[in-house]
């Protein structure tokens, strides 16, 4: 049995990547939690016992933690601008890691993390489900295949009918998660890179702010706003009006309200392919888009994750070859327990592959385009 330590049990890891390795195997157990909401973190034990040792230790420091526990493997899940120098204590243990995205949140930390690359003989799973998704992978098999010749150019889209988590709820501070660059698109440059096999050489973005914005007091709660019944991003009016879900209770119209309602970049990969990337936070409903069109001169395929298919257009005829998948019954597309079994994997010693270098160049790409918007200027990524 593989001891597993967890670093912030929040929604994402207790959720969703703590029942993909139980989906996967009955060869992992948490044997320690570190998280600041102790009294959370004893209810999410009696919620789910199977998940725990009898024994489980909870602690508040993670530096005790990794000292006094005999772990095998550890899992970060804590807030975004903490996870470098986590990952790096972790990777000076020796331990086998799963890291969520963003692997960093600046620069200086995306240097320091390349050095521990360099340093370490490292074991890491970064929280990447897209590129191991079912279609991902099959996109990228058809396209090695030569199916629509090499690829000269892509379009794709992240139109997210959920963005008003971005600015209710703690995500809409940016100086914790680093922006929506590092949020969202991490995941659609990641599956890019993967999909065409390089990195990216430059890069131009730009991003607006026209909607989620406004001169209401920071901090303001919905609760408090004498017009908590009229907004159309209340909770009041997204429940009882609209019928979706309430997601966070923070002003979206306020002082501090972070983030961009959209953005677009222009990436340029080092075999030349142009990749035109837009997000977008206000869609809703059936708006909702995921994925990508990739150009080559035999074809063009394109997929959407919300669909579930794949679709290749020949150039040299009407033929249309169509690949339709089931819905996913695991999150992120299937992507998750891709992701657990290739972190078992990892703690079998089955494998010597590590994903840490291609968390930093999907984290290095998301931070240029956030400085293209701030200069104006075209970046050229080192």
């Amino acid at each position: 049995m593989f001891k597993i330590g967890v670093i912030g049990l929040g929604t994402r890891i207790y959720n969703m990547v703590v029942p993909s390795f139980f989906a996967v195997s009955d060869e992992i157990i948490i044997s320690a939690v570190t998280d600041i909401d102790v009294e959370g973190i004893k209810k999410k034990i009696e919620e789910k016992p199977e998940y725990f040792t009898k024994d489980i230790k909870v602690y508040t420091d993670a530096d005790e933690m990794l000292e006094k526990e005999e772990l095998d493997g550890v899992v970060i899940g804590t807030r975004c601008n903490t996870h470098t120098d986590l990952a790096i204590k972790v990777l000076d243990k020796g331990l086998t890691l799963y890291l969520e995205k963003p692997v960093s949140t600046s620069i200086e930390e995306i240097e320091k993390l390349r050095e521990a690359s360099r340093k370490y003989n490292h074991k890491v799973v970064v929280s990447f489900p897209l590129r191991f998704s079912e279609i991902a992978v099959k996109v990228k098999d058809l396209i090695d295949k030569g199916e629509i010749g090499e690829v000269i150019q892509v379009e794709a889209h992240n139109d997210v009918p959920y963005g008003r988590v971005y600015f209710h709820d703690w995500y809409r501070d940016d100086g914790i998660t680093g922006g929506l660059w590092l949020q969202k698109a991490t995941h659609d440059f990641d599956y890019i890179n993967y999909i065409l096999g390089d990195t990216a050489k430059e890069v131009y973005a730009t991003e607006i702010k026209k909607i989620f914005k406004g001169d209401k007091p920071a901090g303001l709660k919905c609760k408090d706003c004498p017009e908590n019944k009229t907004c159309p991003e209340s909770p009041y009016v997204i429940k009882n009006v609209y019928h979706d879900d309430i997601i966070g209770d923070w002003c979206c119209f306020a002082e501090d309200t972070g983030n961009q309602d959209c953005g677009n970049a222009v990436v340029t990969y080092k075999n030349g392919v142009v990749a035109n990337y837009s997000q977008n936070f206000f869609a809703r409903h059936k708006a909702r888009r995921r994925g990508a069109r990739f150009y080559g001169y035999k074809g063009t395929l394109e997929f959407d994750w919300y669909d579930n298919e794949i679709n290749v257009y020949r150039h040299d005829s009407p033929r249309v070859d169509n690949y339709k998948y089931t819905k996913a019954g695991a999150a992120h597309f299937g992507g998750d327990n891709k992701l657990a079994t290739m972190f078992l994997e990892m703690l079998r010693g089955e494998t010597d592959k590590s994903y840490l270098d291609e968390g930093i160049q999907s984290a290095l790409l998301c931070l240029m385009a956030k400085k293209s918007c701030e200069t104006g200027e075209k970046v050229v990524i080192d």
